[in-house]
């Protein structure tokens, strides 16, 4: 039997040379443009929490891809965040074909439907940098070889232990399965918990120790997402955006204290970027 994988501690010294650093004669394209997929109009909030904290770890621009009936309710309830109305695959293929889009995030509230899994496919085949989360997995329980094969551009799933089951199959070991995990799906595999897991499919796996109890709450998963993706956008690599991502949302979580809800957590990434400067 192989030895149980060994897992590095998550924290700045790994990653933080790696930050992205606003260029003084850049513009909001040079900071990265990052697509979120809206879900429907009666599930909103997810998606608005990612594109928040996307802006907020520095993405220069952030647009939600909405189907055309939830289009009022995300134009009114977002002010910095553009809105971007799309019908079909073929609309979503033409928005992130523009070589502007530096990130895309799948999932959050999406719906587990066909329309979701068209659109994931649709970004791994123009190859962006892509951030798979919630629906945009479950959506492959059946069929999770098809996601698998079409993985080729830099991707990170970023699954719950339901949602990596329903991909993966029954979690005995959680350093094994998320190794085992990125090696076959080719993709960076963040597995959430109280130590979450990052697995890149090279073997190299990190665990994230820093998180407090108060950030096991409602929506704070898509603020994760959207952290990621953020920092994707502006260029990080997959691993190192991943691992950043994390621990920028546990220190997030430690300094708000209980009380936390989800859209408390971007509300302190900028103190923590200062800190960090």
């Amino acid at each position: 039997m192989t030895a149980l994988p060994v897992a590095g501690d998550n924290s700045p010294d790994c990653w933080a040379e790696h930050l992205p650093s606003p260029d003084l004669k850049g513009n909001k394209y040079n900071r990265g443009y990052s697509i979120i997929l809206g879900g429907p109009v009666a599930a909103t909030g997810a998606a608005r929490l990612s594109a928040r904290a996307a802006l907020r770890i520095g993405s220069g621009l952030v647009s939600i891809a909405c189907d055309p009936s939830a289009l009022m309710v995300y134009a009114t309830a977002l002010e910095a965040v553009m809105t971007k109305p799309v019908r079909d695959v073929a609309e979503f293929t033409g928005l992130i074909a523009d070589r502007r889009v530096t990130a895309v995030l799948l999932g959050p509230a999406a719906g587990i439907n066909e329309r979701t899994r068209d659109f994931v496919l649709t970004t791994l085949r123009a190859q962006k940098a892509t951030i798979l989360d919630a629906d945009a997995l479950s959506v492959f329980r059946d069929d999770p070889k098809t996601l698998f094969d079409a993985i080729s551009s830099p991707v990170i799933l970023t699954p719950h232990e339901g949602e990596f089951e329903r991909l993966f199959g029954r979690i005995d070991d959680r350093k094994r399965a998320a190794c085992d995990a990125a090696a076959l799906s080719g993709a960076i595999v963040l597995l959430k918990g109280p130590e979450t897991l990052i697995a890149h499919p090279d073997g190299r796996l990190v665990a994230n120790r820093h998180a407090p109890p108060w950030l096991a709450t409602a929506g704070s998963g898509d603020v994760l997402a959207g952290l990621i993706t953020g920092l994707m956008a502006q260029g990080m690599c997959a691993f190192d955006a991943a691992c950043a991502g994390v621990w920028f949302h546990s220190e997030a979580a430690r300094r708000f204290g209980p009380g936390l809800i989800a859209e408390d957590l971007s509300e302190q990434i900028p103190a923590i970027l200062r800190s960090r400067a």
